[in-house]
């Protein structure tokens, strides 16, 4: 009886991925070739990788850069098409035939002065300078000494594997793979091309990517992207947002991201966890927080003027990997243009105070790192905070005017 059960389960499993990948205009036939030709994927022990995911949490969407973009300022509503039934992209389960929900979206009056804080405070020098994704982000991924297609595929290919890994981390496994990857053959160059991803096998391919996040899964989707882009794309990656949503584990941050980077086309914005963040705290989404990144790129690309669509994610990224990391314990209120301008609705009140009075009368401020113990879930862990200090400097020597500790709760959803 268990044995009748799960060939069952195995068949409903099938068919429903065959139902996913007749959604992107594949045939049976098309599918089950691909499943052949991943043969050996599943002989080296990752046929439980997780088929199609999206791992960067966003849903999918179809087509939505074609839409007319409205006027700057105005108010527009937007309409969010209801989940059909097959199978999501999203590693998060949504309710199939949810309603159609409007979300009401009018830039808040103080945009425009966040906007010109957050570009000043990522100047050099500057308190949001020199974060992890001015040097090693997705679109510094590609070596220069490549060829213009390589130099697509390896922006592809860094963008797939950044899904929920820093930028540190994936910058390091991407340098291992340009300089380590075995050559495909006596013509092909040792590194990363199109050729070496389909000729190394997936186990090796994902031992050489195991620092970053799911690499398990992220060895399947590349092995079938690069199958993907040999028999249908002529060995090099698609240039819409359609297509490229296409690949496995590609979604809409990861498409118009890629297509900025690797084909100079800004057709709509990348939205990361750092840019629905602040669009969220900031109102920049509507007055009611939208719940995925996919609501939130449409939201903004509703009113936010066109020629910023191309920097708007790295300037938050940066922003937040700098200043204001989703932990608050960690944030820099003191520094931060937009909190000492009293723009921003969550900032530490007593940070921001203290960080006004330094600036009015030139100290300096500087950061303690602290281990706090605080509660996770019923259980106690240790997490490491910053306390501000704020110095005064005097016949060469510093003296610390004020302390502000760190705050220990985290606002909903931090993490």
């Amino acid at each position: 009886m268990e044995g009748h059960n799960e060939r069952e389960n195995e068949a409903k499993r099938e068919e429903q991925e065959v139902a996913s990948a007749m959604e992107k205009g594949k045939t049976r036939s098309q599918y089950f070739k691909s499943e052949v030709d991943m043969e050996d994927a599943v002989k080296a022990g990752i046929k439980n990788m997780v088929k199609d995911e999206d791992t960067d949490g966003s849903l999918s969407s179809r087509g939505s850069e074609f839409a007319a973009k409205p006027e700057p300022d105005s108010e527009v509503e937007l309409e969010t098409k209801p989940a059909s039934n097959s199978k999501s992209r999203s590693p998060k389960k949504r309710k199939s035939g949810t309603p159609k929900a409007r979300l009401l979206v009018k830039p808040p009056e103080t945009w425009s002065r966040v906007y010109d804080f957050l570009r000043e405070m990522r100047t050099p020098g500057a308190v949001a300078s020199n974060a992890a994704v001015d040097t090693m982000g997705c679109a510094s991924a590609a070596l220069d000494t490549s060829s213009p297609r390589d130099q697509r595929f390896h922006t592809l290919i860094a963008l797939m594997l950044s899904s929920q890994t820093k930028d540190t981390t994936t910058f390091a496994a991407m340098r291992h793979l340009q300089l380590n990857l075995p050559s495909a053959g006596p013509d092909s160059p040792v590194g990363l091309n199109l050729e070496n991803i389909l000729a190394v096998h997936p186990t090796l391919l994902n031992e050489m990517i195991h620092s970053v996040g799911f690499h398990n899964n992220k060895t399947k989707h590349i092995k079938a992207t690069a199958l993907i882009l040999r028999d249908e794309h002529g060995g090099d990656i698609p240039d819409t947002a359609e297509r490229l949503m296409s690949l496995p584990g590609v979604g809409p941050k990861m498409a118009y991201l890629c297509l900025s980077s690797a084909w100079g086309k800004v057709l709509g914005i990348g939205v990361d966890t750092h840019v629905h963040r602040f669009a969220n705290m900031w109102h920049w989404a509507g007055a009611k927080e939208t719940s995925t990144p996919e609501q939130t790129r449409m939201a903004l690309e509703s009113w936010l003027p066109r020629d910023r669509w191309a920097e708007v994610n790295h300037l938050l990224v940066g922003f937040g990997q700098t200043v204001c990391p989703p932990q608050r314990g960690q944030r820099k209120c003191g520094e931060c243009l937009v909190g000492l301008e009293g723009l921003c609705r969550v900032a530490d009140r007593a940070k921001v105070n203290a960080g006004r009075k330094a600036r009015d009368v030139g100290l300096k401020i500087e950061y303690e790192e602290v281990k706090l113990k605080v509660k996770d879930g019923g259980k106690l862990k240790t997490e490491v905070v910053e306390d501000m200090k704020v110095v005064e400097e005097e016949a060469g020597e510093e003296k610390v005017i004020d302390i502000v500790p760190a705050i220990e709760e985290r606002e909903d959803g931090d993490s």
